[in-house]
């Protein structure tokens, strides 16, 4: 599938010789990063594409050096922010009823310092998993139009964490930056569980997908000292194992999730380096693979019963 030595795909790589043509997608955080790259492969291919954005004058930006890059279709330029659960609907509302075949929450919040939103999430939870949430739920009947798939983007940080149904919002425990990240991003694996249960009849699909490592802005609240402490990276600067991935290579794993025939009506999984990752062992290097208690179809159930009339009420409780 792909040219380079190290043998990473990029997202190009997954999407050759296929025509999107007449497919829509929108891709949260498409302004820069792996979700410009997701955006800018999808757009080439013929997609008519919809960045989701914070930062409009980003994402203007980014369309139009897509744009030039030779896509079909300039992509389409919205506003989200998503630590407000009223942007998220305010964004839904403003696409309406046009069908959706492609959601790519893309975007994502690693290691910032405890903050709240105004409906009283962790920063980190709202970002990676309320928001997301909402935003399938909101956008689910544009989805069935076309029986759609959802792709959630997460990260092997889920094996560092435990599922805390108790206090999802670090209100009765001790903060620690990356166990957040880490317990986010469990949680939007077992979205992506429970949201296929809930919606196989009408078609609709969500898959957790690790982009795996790539150097973003995404990083930008990460010290050298942390990635040490981490193992993320040795204490010369190298890296443990291979190479950090660019952008384009970052992106081809949420790409090829979202087109991939293999898993037409198949959701709740896990994907890892364009393929369904293995189960981990301790055969297998940390953060590797997929940890089961983030696929299990009971704790999915639990957590969204515990999670739904949070966003519901934008409650300052849980």
């Amino acid at each position: 599938m792909t040219d380079n030595q190290d043998n990473y795909p990029t997202a190009r790589d997954v999407l050759r010789d296929m025509d999107l043509s007449g497919r829509t997608a929108i891709v949260t955080g498409g302004s820069s990063g792996v979700g410009v790259a997701i955006a800018s492969a999808l757009a080439g291919a013929g997609a008519d594409v919809t960045l989701a954005v914070r930062d409009v004058a980003a994402g203007e930006r980014a369309a139009a050096e897509i744009a030039q890059g030779g896509a079909p279709v300039r992509p389409q330029v919205a506003a989200i922010d998503l630590l407000s659960m009223a942007s998220v609907r305010a964004f839904a509302a403003r696409w309406g009823d046009r069908p959706l075949d492609l959601l790519i929450n893309n975007a994502g919040l690693m290691g910032p310092p405890l903050t709240r939103t105004e409906d009283g999430f962790e920063s980190q939870m709202a970002v990676n998993y309320f928001a997301p949430f909402l935003l399938s739920q909101l956008l689910l009947p544009n989805l069935a139009a076309r029986k759609g798939r959802v792709v959630i983007v997460s990260s092997g940080s889920h094996h560092f964490a435990e599922l805390r149904l108790d206090d999802l919002n670090y209100e009765r425990r001790d903060y620690e930056k990356f166990e957040a990240y880490g317990h986010a991003k469990l949680c939007a694996n077992l979205l992506a569980v429970e949201y296929s249960r809930r919606h196989a009849d009408k078609g609709v699909t969500m898959n957790a997908v690790t982009p795996g490592g790539v150097a973003t802005n995404l990083g930008r609240h990460v010290t050298f000292e942390d990635a040490v402490r981490l193992g993320w990276v040795n204490e010369d600067g190298t890296l443990p194992q291979g190479r950090m991935k660019t952008p384009e290579e970052g992106a081809a794993s949420p790409v090829w999730t979202a087109v991939a025939a293999g898993l037409e009506g198949r959701g709740g999984l896990y994907v890892e380096d364009c393929a369904l990752a293995t189960i981990w062992s301790p055969a297998l290097p940390p953060g590797w693979g997929v940890t089961a208690a983030s696929l299990d179809a009971e704790a999915a159930r639990r957590l969204w019963d515990v999670a739904e009339p949070l966003i519901q009420k934008g409650s300052r409780s849980g």
